[in-house]
């Protein structure tokens, strides 16, 4: 356990208050939404500190929000106690950037475009290990993952195995590097991220009337339900395997998924689910658990913002927009 403390956090915790109200929040998300256009809509993020995006292509638009993630988690990693907060974060994006890798239907060069700058390992960097097989510079654990799910593809065919694999990997190296932060609350927001990869699993996986042995190759260990327990699904009903507080309501609309009903509220909730454990950060006065659900909060603004411009592009109705908007941290 790390030896800082919470009073560490004192001036961080102060920045992140002060900041919080910049975020894009449901309010400015309703206006988005309710925006005539895709540039009435893109104004609104202007308030929020991004660039000016009226008329954007998709492209600019993936280019705006990588560079708006890249700088904040090159800022909070100068400015956070626990270094390990942010690199925890940045690990989504190298395991993404294996997958690309690993994918790659025309090699990696061909992959470029889709990867992120925003991990611990410089694309260029884990493109080249990835070319030569050549590890320097990259987490043993990562490089391991990158290994098996290499030769899980050709074997298999399949590229979802791989993509369990690097998985499996992505959580046990999270587990392993916020178990020992200055707080228990990082660790428990990945558990409970673990509990809605798996119930997603489970529910795709019965409703899709897929053989259990599916089912124990994707679920992922580290939960607060079991994963031998999350197979009891084929047995009982979704509801009773998992009785997790949190994820009570997913459970319900799960069971509903799992029997054929839309996929779309379930999908919604689950992830209304994580941010409901983060709010839990709103309670404290300063410490890393305000540091942990900000950081998170900047990951789904960003998701919030794409799927609200995109959808305007495409022309869906606010009503529709509104049925794909999660819960806002603010």
């Amino acid at each position: 356990m790390s030896k800082v403390k919470s009073t560490d956090y004192l001036f961080l915790s102060t920045y992140i208050r002060a900041r919080e109200n910049a975020l894009l929040g449901s309010k400015r998300l309703e206006q988005m939404v309710e925006a005539a256009d895709f540039d009435e809509a893109a104004k609104v993020l202007t308030e929020c500190g991004f660039p000016d995006l009226t008329g954007a292509s998709d492209a600019r638009l993936e280019e705006a929000f990588s560079a708006r993630r890249a700088a904040f988690l090159e800022e909070f990693e100068k400015l956070c106690p626990e270094k390990e907060i942010v690199t925890a974060f940045r690990l989504k994006y190298d395991y993404h950037n294996a997958k690309v890798l690993v994918k790659g239907e025309d090699g990696p060069g061909d992959s470029a475009r889709l990867l992120s700058g925003c991990g611990r390992v410089a694309p260029g960097t884990l493109t080249a290990a990835f070319v030569e097989d050549s590890w320097k510079g990259v987490p043993e654990p990562l490089a391991e993952a990158i290994r098996q799910a290499r030769t899980t593809l050709p074997r298999t065919a399949n590229p979802q195995l791989a993509d369990m694999g690097l998985d499996k990997a992505y959580f046990a190296e999270m587990l392993a590097l916020t178990e020992g932060l200055s707080t228990p609350f990082y660790t428990g927001y990945v558990r409970l991220n673990i509990d809605v990869a798996n119930l997603r699993s489970a529910v795709r996986c019965v409703r899709g009337h897929m053989d259990e042995g599916l089912l124990r190759t994707a679920l992922i260990d580290g939960g607060n339900v079991p994963a031998e327990r999350v197979c009891r699904v084929y047995a009982e009903p979704v509801t009773e395997v998992f009785r997790e507080q949190a994820l009570e309501k997913c459970a319900e609309l799960g069971q509903q998924a799992a029997a054929g009903a839309p996929l779309a509220a379930f999908e919604r909730e689950c992830d209304n689910a994580l941010t409901g454990y983060l709010t839990g950060a709103k309670r404290v006065s300063f410490g890393p658990e305000v540091a942990v659900a900000y950081v998170a909060s900047l990951e789904a603004e960003i998701t919030a913002a794409r799927m609200v411009l995109l959808g305007k592009r495409g022309g869906l109705s606010p009503e529709a927009l509104r049925e794909r908007l999660r819960v806002s941290y603010v």
